[in-house]
């Protein structure tokens, strides 16, 4: 199987599946499938079961917000140097593939937050 042809599964909250039930709003979850070739590069920030807000058009979907602030651990780097206030960084991967720069501190294991909008390790979890 191509990897255009993977199917990744994904808990996603649908902003047109809200209804209004006696003056307060009822949002319903649902899980939708989405094709890798409709994630492209956000694929990096998403993982499976991940909340997202949907944009649909005709019944289908045709767009969707990441949340700003993801939680991916970390499952590769070079071996920390404890909680040092010197600074410096190195990369890391992170449970989904991507590559982040994180401060030195930052081990393997870590839950880590980063900003899905810009790629930017925000700080530990």
């Amino acid at each position: 199987m191509s990897s255009l042809e993977k199917v990744l599964l994904f808990k996603l909250l649908p902003t047109k599946k809200a209804k209004r039930m006696n003056g307060s709003f009822m949002t319903t979850f649902e899980e939708s499938r989405l094709n890798e070739s409709d994630v492209g590069d956000r694929q990096k920030w998403l993982k499976e079961g991940m909340d997202c807000n949907l944009l649909y058009w005709n019944g289908r979907i045709i767009d969707f917000d990441l949340p700003i602030t993801v939680r991916l651990t970390v499952t590769d780097t070079d071996p920390g140097q404890g909680d040092s206030a010197q600074g410096g960084t190195k990369p890391a991967t992170v449970e989904t593939g991507a590559v982040v720069t994180v401060p030195s501190f930052v081990n393997v294991g870590d839950d880590i937050l980063i900003d899905s909008r810009t790629g930017q390790y925000m700080n530990r979890a």
